[in-house]
């Protein structure tokens, strides 16, 4: 029952608000033999002389960029008048993140080879149009050389609300609004014990996958002086939406507690037909009405909170800097193998199951101060790096394993991607980036 006191909606049936979001969750469900792997990967426009990020305005700017691609096929996503997205005719998107990052949003596609062929179709796109203006598209986890406070948001009202928002929040957070690029894959459950499995998995490696996938050396336009970067960030970014989900090692943990998580903390802003509207602290279970919802209201409660590991329609998995290509479809292929051959993902289970929140905790200070070196569950990072693809090199086939062996070759020389930068700093800051630049691939 739903009754209003002094004009605002006061929510009594907290058990049927939980009830919905965990049907959503439940008719999400996919048959093994449907699923499918959903990539995003985020990418920064930079002058390829200076190393600067180039801004969404003026001539040049990302904007302008936005609307060459129209000439090649792809319909542009609008906010008033501004120019903030395509689509193609595969569903394949380009957004913005709020410093202007570029991101690829791949429609889930069974076979990593589909996934490579629309990254190749965009990159086809637009990197002709990046060297008429002397600029590159690189994957790196932290804009390479422009401090957070030259870079001005693009103009999209809800990264407006999300910056005055988080302004009392983490000492980090606007820095991982305008400065970080990340690479997320998505992975689908069959079950809500399968959800859970994979959910927990996923968790559980986190300090691991963070370490393996590190690349940023460039902070601010200095040097980071310590490792892994990106999760420093996430973790001095907001504790209620972001890190390690509260209570996914419970007993009880499952769609509902994942339900429970949303409800308990506050999404920010809310959207409808007349646009978005700031709703600061406000909890999601005093705005949410279990009787009367669109779809649409509840998927965007879902994408306003940042866990390393999130809960949609699907698994996403969050936590791996952007890397430049072929290591991006290395870590599509490293999900893949650990967490859809059955027999990888019971083995890495039973290893995890008893694992605590607390175990995470420690293990991200210890990268963060150590990197490969740092220890975790009682061994080194770098040995769980080779453990971990050992066991998914068993669960992929094919020339799919061909997709894992340059991240196979990085691990085994005892490398991240931050070092192989760290390693070419001798022949200055472009160069020793040159191999994050896309522009090089094709």
């Amino acid at each position: 029952m739903l009754i209003y006191c002094e004009g605002e909606l006061i929510v009594e049936d907290y058990e049927k608000q939980i009830e919905e979001i965990t049907r959503y969750f439940r008719n999400n469900e996919k048959k093994k033999e449907d699923f499918k792997l959903g990539v995003e990967l985020e990418h920064f426009i930079i002058d390829k002389n200076t190393l600067k990020t180039v801004s969404y305005y003026g001539d040049n700017g990302v904007e302008e960029t936005l609307k060459d691609l129209l000439f090649k096929g792809w319909e542009g996503m609008y906010e008033g008048n501004n120019l903030l997205g395509l689509i193609n005719k595969n569903n394949t998107t380009v957004t913005l993140e709020p410093g202007s990052q570029i991101e690829l949003s791949i429609e889930p596609l069974k076979e990593i080879k589909d996934i490579e062929k629309e990254y190749f179709d965009f990159l086809y796109d637009i990197i002709p149009i990046l060297e008429k203006k002397n600029q590159n598209i690189i994957a790196v986890g932290y804009q390479p050389n422009t401090k957070i406070s030259d870079i001005r948001l693009i103009p999209k009202q809800r990264y407006d609300f999300m910056y005055e928002y988080f302004k009392t929040k983490g000492s980090h957070a606007h820095n991982m609004m305008k400065g970080t690029a990340s690479l997320q894959v998505s992975v689908d459950y069959k079950s809500e014990e399968d959800y859970i499995k994979k959910t927990r998995i996923a968790n559980a490696l986190t300090p691991v996958i963070y370490d393996m996938f590190d690349n940023c050396l460039y902070f601010e336009g200095g040097i980071w002086n310590k490792f892994n970067l990106r999760t420093y960030i996430w973790e001095n970014c907001d504790k209620d939406r972001c890190g390690t989900v509260e209570g996914v090692f419970d007993e009880d943990f499952g769609y509902a507690k994942y339900a429970e998580y949303i409800l308990n903390r506050p999404i920010i802003f809310t959207e409808d037909k007349k646009g978005d509207h700031f709703t600061g602290e406000k909890l999601f279970k005093e705005m949410f009405d279990p009787n009367h919802y669109s779809i649409e209201e509840l998927e965007h409660a879902l994408t306003m909170f940042f866990p390393d590991v999130r809960t949609k329609k699907y698994i996403e998995i969050r936590i791996m800097d952007g890397v430049p290509y072929p290591l991006n479809f290395s870590a599509i292929a490293l999900w893949k193998g650990l967490l859809y051959n059955e027999d990888s993902l019971n083995f890495l289970y039973d290893h995890i199951k008893n694992m605590k929140a607390e175990d995470i905790k420690k293990g991200k200070k210890e990268i963060i101060e150590k990197g490969l070196g740092g220890i975790y569950l009682g061994r080194k990072v770098n040995d769980l790096e080779k453990w971990l693809l050992d066991i998914s090199k068993k669960g992929l086939n094919g020339k799919e394993l061909d997709y894992i062996l340059p991240l196979e070759e990085m691990v085994r020389e005892e490398k991240t991607p931050r070092k192989i930068t760290e390693g070419n700093m001798r022949l200055g800051k472009r160069e020793s980036l040159n191999w994050c630049v896309i522009n090089n691939i094709i």
